[in-house]
């Protein structure tokens, strides 16, 4: 199953009301292709990041899309889009791939923080002398860091 999301930024001087009914219009064209909207979100009126046509402002709108097999209507509703005059900016976006290519550089999700299965205490003590807190006690490979402040409080 393949995820993406759709933003658009429609001009501020449209009302709310067109915006609603712009948005049901593109979601009937992705639901008519075999996809489905997972998610709706409107934004509302947000500053933009430089000037796009002499406006300052632009009303933002999510929409959270699931496709089956790869077959996707998202040509034609960016085609659409493209034609809009009202609809400034958009973009679409595959989440899928993003998902996968964070599973995959993490696929150990357990033992995270350097604990092990068996627990932190034992965790410590397999990091060996070497690590910080992987002394074991008694142990002769590595001096302790009791010796020398001791010896120095005796003189």
């Amino acid at each position: 199953m393949r995820t993406y999301e759709l933003v658009f930024v429609v001009d501020p001087r449209v009302s709310d009301e067109d915006v609603v009914a712009m948005t049901q219009e593109y979601k009937q064209m992705i639901t008519a292709g075999g996809s489905q909207v997972s998610k709706e979100e409107s934004w509302g009126r947000r500053k933009l990041a430089y000037p796009i046509a002499k406006l300052n402002e632009g009303k933002y709108v999510l929409l959270g899309i699931e496709s089956e097999g790869g077959k996707s209507s998202l040509p034609a509703v960016e085609h659409r889009m493209r034609q809009n005059d009202k609809i400034l900016r958009y973009l679409t976006v595959r989440t899928d791939e993003d998902l996968k290519r964070a599973a995959s550089r993490h696929p150990k999700t357990a033992g995270r923080a350097g604990e092990s299965p068996a627990g932190p205490a034992d965790a410590a003590a397999a990091a060996g002398p070497g690590s910080p807190g992987g002394a074991a006690a008694g142990s002769a490979a590595a001096p302790s860091a009791a010796a020398p402040s001791a010896a120095a409080g005796e003189v």
